[in-house]
């Protein structure tokens, strides 16, 4: 479904998890409310070139990994800090919601017919 004209178009579920499983880099979003070990979160990732560009939003549970078994498996995601530093925690999201939406880039649409 499109909105506001042909700029900006809301994805399917399914490309959201297609296009969300192509990028290596996102960002997670916390909101404490009350068990220090258990929290809502979002996850957003995102990309984009010259001319367009997408955003995917993951809503869910975060949960921090204490079995060995569970910290053994998130390892062999291979997944590589920026900086030089000890990473002893980690943490699994599980979605409750996604949505994404893609965005045409362009110039600004003209102020004096916008709002005239």
């Amino acid at each position: 479904m499109s909105v506001y004209g042909q700029t900006i178009t809301n994805l399917s579920e399914s490309e959201s998890w297609k296009l969300l499983a192509s990028v290596e880099l996102g960002r997670l979003i916390t909101s404490v409310q009350g068990q220090p070990e258990l929290f809502p979160v979002v996850f957003e990732a995102d990309h984009h070139n010259m001319t367009e560009g997408w955003s995917v939003i993951i809503k869910g549970r975060a949960r921090v990994l204490d079995t060995r078994a569970e910290i053994e498996e998130a390892e062999q995601a291979q997944l590589l800090p920026w900086i030089p530093t000890l990473k002893l925690n980690y943490v699994r999201v599980t979605p409750r919601e996604i949505s994404g939406r893609r965005f045409r880039f362009g110039p600004e649409p003209d102020r004096e017919s916008t709002f005239a």
